[in-house]
């Protein structure tokens, strides 16, 4: 991945027929390198965005923290899929699926039955937070008819909602007995104390911050037998019983590498790893152990301190997974636990979102997609045109054409095939112009972000003057000429 730094498919129709529509009578304003404004006639269109699929697809996070209507959840979702694969989502990461301590009202991260999906009584309620077991398995069924894959959370680390036992390695009780009358109605997965940290094999201790007591021993045999090894083990029963298509590994800082690498080596699938950290190169080390994919938090943190804490553009070119492993960082602005009401320290604002949207659409990496931000109603067209932008132009080498405090600008090369797109980030009050230099000579320009509709023309060395809305972006690529009539 060439890297460097220089200083000094609705609304795809609606493109197509808008810069297509006017005669070719009509003129168009452009501008030249040395400011002189000219009217030229008009004889380029849009391109058919549709005939450049560059294979890229974008992941939607189809929840968020505390999710309505209660045990309507997954029928939400269903609905919702086929309008998400026609606007370029091929992938759906759903919440934890099965039941948790808090019942009806878990969102699944306090896991206690691996294999209760709705269909136990146990824990206060029968259904989960999202619905029933048939509900599930209708959504995954919709899902796969539109060509989406559905992604497991798995949470792997800490268990809850167990019932009270004498624990002689902690010299007290503890809520480790998981059983059909104690928080496991399945009867898959039994646990006591001998299978969580401490036990009569270890007293290690990985210093998990979340239900230290009930934090899992995956060293011991009988939990990666039903974690992951016999054919009834939870990834083998959600993947080939529930027809779950890969994973979302929930809070990897709580266990060792070698569970993620040796469940994927057992049941595949395409996998992302939650390393909450902003350190890029901890994240590449768990990447090289696990071969499991991680969400960029290194790249959402330089969002963060680009838009908001030191208003600085220049951090968007500081280290990030998606510069060195761009097929394993998935790139995210928001996710559950960044929008939890009262989150103040790791979270966007709203009018820099789509800022930060175009930024993870035009650049390598695995975008998501936030449901709360899709669905406002605010947000949804513009990030329905990136993602159709993402899909398409957003390919070949990456390199920054011009980055200040306030003005961000970057090309995709492209290849012989596609031409690549030249996106324009500033966070100014006032529109700003910039000369750069690019690979398209002697040909119109157009922002395919719709966000402005100024014109441009490069020169015969490729030299072009762009632009960018006041406190937006716009995003730049070749219109194609107009066949003569």
């Amino acid at each position: 991945m060439k890297y460097k730094l220089i200083n000094p498919l609705s609304y795809l129709l609606i493109l197509i027929i808008f810069f297509s529509c006017s005669s070719d009578d009509d003129a168009i304003t452009s501008e030249t390198d040395d400011g002189t404004v000219t009217e030229q006639p008009n004889t380029v269109k849009a391109l058919n965005l549709s005939d450049y699929d560059n294979g890229s697809r974008v992941m939607m996070q189809a929840f968020y923290w505390d999710v309505e209507p209660r045990f309507e959840w997954w029928n939400t979702i269903a609905d919702q899929v086929p309008a998400w694969a026609d606007a370029g989502i091929n992938r759906i990461w759903l919440p934890p699926a099965t039941k948790g301590q808090s019942g009806g009202y878990s969102m699944g991260y306090d896991v206690s039955d691996y294999f209760d999906f709705g269909e136990y009584d146990q824990h206060g309620t029968v259904e989960t937070r999202f619905g029933s077991r048939d509900e599930l398995e209708n959504l995954i069924a919709t899902a796969h008819e539109n060509d989406v894959e559905v992604i497991a959370d798995i949470v792997l680390n800490h268990n809850s909602g167990g019932g009270e036992e004498y624990n002689p390695y902690r010299g007290k009780n503890t809520y480790t007995l998981f059983d059909e009358e104690h928080g496991n109605a399945s009867g898959m997965f039994n646990r006591n104390y001998e299978y969580f940290y401490p036990n009569s094999e270890s007293d290690y201790d990985d210093g998990s911050l979340f239900y230290p007591e009930q934090n899992l021993d995956h060293h011991r045999e009988y939990v990666q037998n039903w974690l992951w090894k016999d054919e009834n083990s939870v990834a083998k029963y959600y993947k080939n019983v529930m027809g779950f298509d890969g994973w979302r590994f929930d809070y990897v800082l709580g266990f060792e590498s070698f569970v993620i690498k040796d469940w994927l080596d057992e049941v595949g699938g395409f996998s992302v790893s939650e390393l909450w950290d902003a350190d890029a190169d901890l994240i590449r080390e768990h990447i090289e152990a696990t071969g499991s994919g991680a969400f960029d938090f290194a790249a959402f943190y330089r969002m963060e301190q680009a838009f908001e804490r030191y208003e600085d553009l220049n951090y968007l070119t500081r280290d990030q997974v998606w510069q060195t492993n761009p097929d394993k960082a998935v790139t995210f602005t928001a996710n559950h636990d960044t929008e939890k009401d009262g989150n103040i320290d790791n979270y966007l604002e709203a009018e820099n979102k789509l800022k930060a949207y175009a930024f993870i659409m035009t650049h390598p990496g695995y975008p998501t997609v936030f449901y709360l931000d899709y669905e406002n109603e605010e947000f949804q067209e513009e990030i329905k045109r990136l993602i159709s932008i993402h899909n398409t132009l957003a390919t070949g080498d990456l390199e920054v054409l011009y980055v200040d405090n306030d003005e961000y600008i970057a090309k995709r090369s492209g290849n012989a095939n596609n031409p690549g797109l030249i996106v324009y980030i500033t966070t100014n009050d006032n529109i700003k112009r910039r000369q750069v230099n690019t690979n398209w000579n002697n040909v119109e320009l157009m922002d395919y972000s719709g966000n402005t509709d100024y014109r441009a023309s490069t020169n015969e060395e490729g030299g072009v003057m762009l632009e960018a809305p006041a406190n937006g972006y716009a995003v730049w690529s070749i219109m194609e000429e107009t066949s003569a009539e």
